[in-house]
């Protein structure tokens, strides 16, 4: 499918502008405080919870009420609250993972590398011991997709508040990946300033340790790009005072920092660009995801990555298929390009129209005489339930999966 089409039949459906308006209205980014959630998030709260952050897209901590029940709270973690090293190396040690270098800098990242758990974890031990100094490496183990390699132990249970979760939603239905992670590191251990994949949303509980985080609302990358438009490495760095090299700095109204303690959670919303500390030995566990509340964000995100492309190779307009290749290099650099952004719709679409079947079809068997009306036919059949939904689906895939 050209990607004009695509375009054009994403923004008819689900991304059409007036739903835009509607969320862009409930998002104010002025005079933020980070909310500390003392209560556990449950059926009964989840309301509030939407409205009040994911709605709005403004960042919060849940206590750690959220997390005291995770076996991995309990497993990996000693009495005295430092990595259960013993346990962790023994159960998991034959996993490889990548394992980035905190000290140094390959095109504005952290170079990584693939390693044994069992050989990270020794070297962590032997960080501890000489008591972290600056002349061994500070690695950081990130993005370690714990669940797919270990599908049957159960660590934790996602949040109630995070659990419509579309992204890994639909990519456990391509069987090759996940937006599920695992994240271990020693003291001083760093994420340079970024926003996240896709500008989903992310959660990040801590099984133990504490990270400090600094966060600047949308809008204020801008001003912590260089005068060449790349963003900042790092937003503690000296380089940001150049006016000459960052002359936008000045401009910048908001920096807000938080610190995240043992067993809280952190929520961090679609195009908040964070920086984030590993203040003790730290382990913790974290989902990038997306919802019907910030799909347009990241949808808009694609869109003007695709744009650059565009700009980048202008002058090859002329060649046959140059639009299939700004379509490769946007995967390739974005991570998703015009047609995986479609089949991803589709497939959430579908299962919800799956879900409106079934909740038809219990609400049809559990209607009771005296809920009917006086001289009314009985309940309608199953079978009539399932024709009546099956028509909905198929005005819904027109809109949404035209080909």
């Amino acid at each position: 499918m050209a990607a004009s089409l695509i375009v054009n039949t994403l923004e008819k459906s689900v991304l059409n502008p007036d739903n835009i308006v509607k969320r862009k209205a409930v998002r104010n980014y002025t005079n933020v405080n980070i909310d500390r959630i003392s209560y556990l998030v449950t059926n009964n709260s989840y309301s509030n919870f939407f409205e009040t952050f994911l709605l709005r897209n403004q960042p919060c901590i849940l206590s750690s009420v959220n997390t005291e029940a995770w076996k991995s709270r309990k497993d990996w973690v000693n009495s005295d609250g430092k990595p259960n090293f013993e346990f962790l190396r023994k159960t998991f040690g034959s996993a490889v993972g990548p394992v980035a270098n905190c000290k140094k800098e390959k095109y504005s990242a952290q170079p990584k590398e693939d390693k044994t758990f069992a050989d990270f974890v020794d070297y962590w031990q032997s960080y501890i011991e000489s008591d972290y100094p600056e002349s061994m490496d500070n690695l950081y183990l990130k993005d370690w997709h714990f669940t797919r390699d270990f599908p049957d132990y159960t660590a934790y249970e996602t949040p109630c508040g995070f659990m419509s979760d579309w992204l890994n939603e639909f990519w456990d239905t391509k069987d090759d990946d996940d937006y599920r992670f695992v994240y271990m590191g020693p003291k001083g251990s760093w994420t340079p300033f970024h926003a996240d994949v896709f500008r989903s949303f992310s959660w990040s509980a801590n099984i133990c340790g504490r990270k400090k985080w600094i966060f600047y609302p949308p809008g204020e990358e801008g001003n912590l790009r260089n005068k060449y438009g790349h963003l900042v490495y790092d937003v503690d760095s000296a380089e940001l005072l150049d006016e000459n090299l960052y002359p936008n700095y000045k401009k910048v109204r908001s920096r807000i920092e938080v610190i995240q303690e043992a067993g809280e959670i952190i929520y961090v919303p679609s195009g908040w660009h964070h920086q984030v500390y590993n203040l003790e030995d730290t382990i913790s566990i974290n989902h990038n995801w997306m919802n019907g509340c910030n799909v347009d964000i990241c949808w808009e995100y694609v869109k003007d990555n695709l744009s650059q492309v565009q700009q980048e190779i202008e002058d090859c307009k002329g060649m046959d298929g140059w639009d299939q290749q700004c379509q490769l290099i946007l995967k390739a650099s974005c991570g998703i390009d015009y047609g995986e952004f479609l089949q991803f719709m589709e497939v959430i679409a579908t299962n919800r129209i799956r879900l409106l079947q079934v909740h038809l079809v219990h609400k049809s068997r559990n209607l009771t005489r005296e809920q009917r009306q006086p001289g009314s036919d009985e309940t309608p059949s199953v079978d009539n339930i399932k024709c009546l939904a099956d028509e909905k689906k198929a005005d819904v895939s027109e809109t949404i999966a035209t080909a």
